[in-house]
């Protein structure tokens, strides 16, 4: 099993989902997890399993990635916390889903603001310690969605589309301090929302995935850790399309 014993992950999104199993399945590999989530209880219920098993492997960060000086101070937080950070996971995401005909300019921004805007700061808060630190990574958490677009989530696309275009930007800022930067877009992975489609609904998504089937929030986890770990040291500006087959 990969090893991250002595490094240090900062995990938006961290609170349930893909992030709640992108922050456990770092923990479970050694590495001490800042899991930050907008909601003090979803993050803090993520670290709390977490050090249930790894006593003293995470600990809970409340606040919203959209707030640029909020991220900031969580940047010095992290440090202070854990000495540095290796990894950084930019997993936080929000849907306000709607025809662009009727979509409202705040659904627009909120979708923009913590999907795209969030990703924006946390690089900015955690670049300096990430270009001293030994094989960091950052990974960002992108979508098929931004790659085919989808009729009703023109902000969504955009904001996922902006992301692959950030990731490829910072792999190419970073790279003479070896700072990796990916993204993976997952296609249709089994969560809560997908969980709660109409019968209907979903043979109609699985319809457009070759594989047949969802895909479960450990294909996605797997990749973190692969991307994190040395294998994938010679891997940057790269979107791994975890999706059944969608988009081949």
């Amino acid at each position: 099993m990969q090893s991250f014993e002595g490094k240090v992950a900062v995990v938006t999104g961290g609170g349930r989902g893909i992030g709640g199993s992108i922050a456990k399945a770092l923990a479970a590999r050694g590495a001490k997890v800042a899991v930050v989530s907008r909601s003090e209880a979803s993050c803090g219920k993520t670290a709390d399993e977490i050090n249930a098993e790894f006593p003293g492997a995470a600990k809970a960060y409340a606040l919203d990635v959209a707030d640029h000086d909020a991220v900031a101070a969580l940047g010095k937080e992290v440090v202070a916390d854990f000495g540095g950070v290796n990894i950084l996971v930019n997993n936080a995401g929000v849907t306000r889903d709607g025809l662009l005909m009727r979509m409202k300019e705040e659904d627009w921004m909120t979708v923009l603001d913590t999907n795209l805007k969030g990703a924006f700061n946390t690089v900015k808060a955690f670049m300096r310690p990430l270009m001293k630190a030994e094989d960091a990574r950052i990974i960002n958490i992108a979508s098929v969605i931004g790659l085919i677009g989808n009729a009703g989530q023109a902000n969504y696309a955009a904001s996922k589309a902006g992301l692959i275009g950030f990731s490829k930007s910072v792999a190419r800022e970073l790279a003479g301090k070896k700072v990796t930067c990916n993204a993976i877009a997952p296609g249709f992975i089994r969560t809560d929302m997908t969980d709660a489609l109409s019968d209907d609904v979903k043979a109609a998504i699985l319809g457009k995935i070759p594989l047949g089937e969802f895909g479960e929030v450990e294909d996605i986890s797997d990749m973190v850790v692969y991307l994190a770990g040395p294998a994938a040291r010679y891997i940057t500006g790269q979107v791994l399309a975890v999706d059944g087959g969608m988009t081949m």
